[in-house]
């Protein structure tokens, strides 16, 4: 583990600026070309996902809503709870701010890649529709860009691996409920070894079910859970309101803080802002386009608005209320870093419990991630080979996850933000690329909408 570790602690720096500039580079550039487009209809957004414009006759297995749920589903979780505790442990509080502004301009990529996985799906030899970077790089920008589609296909099997989820469960786990004195007297090692298997067991029966088992699952969880994680957070941060504001304001403070701590000074905090909402909204990243690209609509610029709200959920409303509580709770100045910090910052704000709250959260975001990535990875394997052969995905996913249980968080952390980093290159140069298409696509939408006064 340790030289895996190693290896990808060297390799990752050389990641860092494509991935800035076609990040933030590019986000800036769809948002100004696409003359604000998202963000003039977000109300618009909203009505599609409610279900006000669905067309029962469109082609597509999931609704909307459904699709969004997934996605969501996929995103919101420890990447919010856990990754902003560790964006914080490494740059500060003023990192949020650098979050905020990646998830908006996250929220301009997630419109145009929303709309080309409806604009470019294929089917493939099973004969159902797919959806996703790997399609709209082959069909939109040619046979000859097909090496990128591979390239980020091979890249996704290992970024949707969900080890940094089942690490920061087991961590959660064996912090709160401290198995070792409470339930059964055994090492840490083995204990960890033990939820692995469950989780994989867990995993196993709901992933082997296919992609409407996996959305039923998640637009079942992910509301309700998502809605208590909100309530106990407003919770804290109405119980301590005199601080709220100076926490945000340190935010703001710290976000230009040129002696910060961070290793690589000021740009060392904005690419740990950039690294940490692209991992907890997954812009730019081209997972989300994969649910997607099989709504049942058959309107492009529908789908990239829904896709659109899935940063402002994420990161804008869910990562800020963690960020506040970690801040407020004085968490930050302490030691862990994680999901221990988050932990830390809960039990503090609400009277003791706040960790085991947290807990029954944290499984509840942990396994609607497992359910939903393995997804992912079972279509970039199936991109590969074929369809038959890519639902082995789920074996290998399945053993990771135990893995993961027991290697260390800077193992699994680098993994995923080689992985992220690699595979931005390709989408986001395709996205770029067909950028034309969408705003030609997303024209022709809303002068009917205008017509038809809808």
């Amino acid at each position: 583990m340790k030289a895996i570790n190693d290896f990808l602690s060297w390799v990752l720096p050389y990641t860092e600026w494509p991935m800035f500039i076609l990040l933030i580079g590019g986000g800036l550039f769809l948002v100004f070309y696409s003359k604000f487009v998202p963000y003039r209809y977000f109300g618009h957004a909203i009505a599609v996902v409610s279900g006000k414009y669905d067309d029962k006759n469109a082609k597509g297995d999931v609704s909307s809503f459904q699709a969004l749920s997934a996605a969501v589903a996929a995103t919101v979780g420890l990447g919010n709870i856990s990754g902003v505790a560790i964006a914080i442990h490494d740059g500060g509080p003023g990192v949020v701010f650098w979050i905020w502004m990646t998830a908006l301009l996250g929220m301009g990529i997630k419109f145009y890649s929303g709309s080309l996985a409806i604009m470019f799906r294929d089917t493939d030899s099973d004969g159902k529709l797919q959806g996703g970077p790997m399609f709209y790089i082959t069909r939109g920008m040619g046979k000859w860009a097909r090496p990128m589609a591979v390239f980020f296909s091979i890249c996704g099997l290992f970024g949707f691996l969900g080890v940094f989820t089942a690490n920061q469960f087991t961590e959660a786990f064996m912090g709160v409920v401290k198995p070792q004195e409470t339930l059964l007297v055994a090492s840490e090692f083995n204990w960890k070894l033990g939820i692995g298997f469950l989780l994989a067991i867990i995993t196993s029966i709901v992933i082997f079910g296919g992609l409407s088992k996996i959305a039923k699952v998640a637009s079942a969880i992910v509301p309700f859970m998502v809605g208590v994680y909100l309530i106990a957070v407003i919770f804290v941060m109405a119980n301590n309101a005199g601080q709220v504001l100076p926490a945000l304001k340190m935010i703001f403070v710290e976000a230009w803080n040129f002696d910060t701590i961070v290793t690589g000074g000021f740009w060392g905090l904005v690419i740990v802002g950039v690294r940490r909402a692209m991992f907890s909204n997954e812009a730019g990243l081209g997972s989300a386009p994969m649910y997607h690209g099989q709504s049942r609509n058959d309107e492009p610029t529908k789908e990239g608005l829904v896709a659109m709200l899935g940063p402002f959920i994420d990161t804008i409303m869910v990562c800020t209320f963690t960020a506040v509580v970690i801040i407020l709770s004085g968490a930050y100045l302490e030691d862990g870093s994680g999901i221990t910090m988050t932990m830390s910052a809960f039990e503090k704000t609400l009277y003791g419990f706040g960790d085991i709250l947290l807990m029954v959260i944290v499984t509840a975001f942990a396994l609607s991630t497992l359910f939903t990535y393995s997804y992912y990875g079972v279509k970039c394997l199936s991109f590969l080979t074929t369809p038959k052969i890519g639902k082995w995905y789920n074996v290998f996913f399945v053993v990771m996850v135990v893995f993961a249980t027991v290697a260390s968080l800077d193992l699994v952390k680098n993994l995923i933000d080689l992985s992220y980093a690699l595979m931005v290159i390709p989408n986001m140069i395709a996205v770029l690329y067909l950028a034309p298409k969408v705003n030609a696509a997303s024209k022709q939408y809303f002068i009917k909408k205008k017509e038809s006064g809808t």
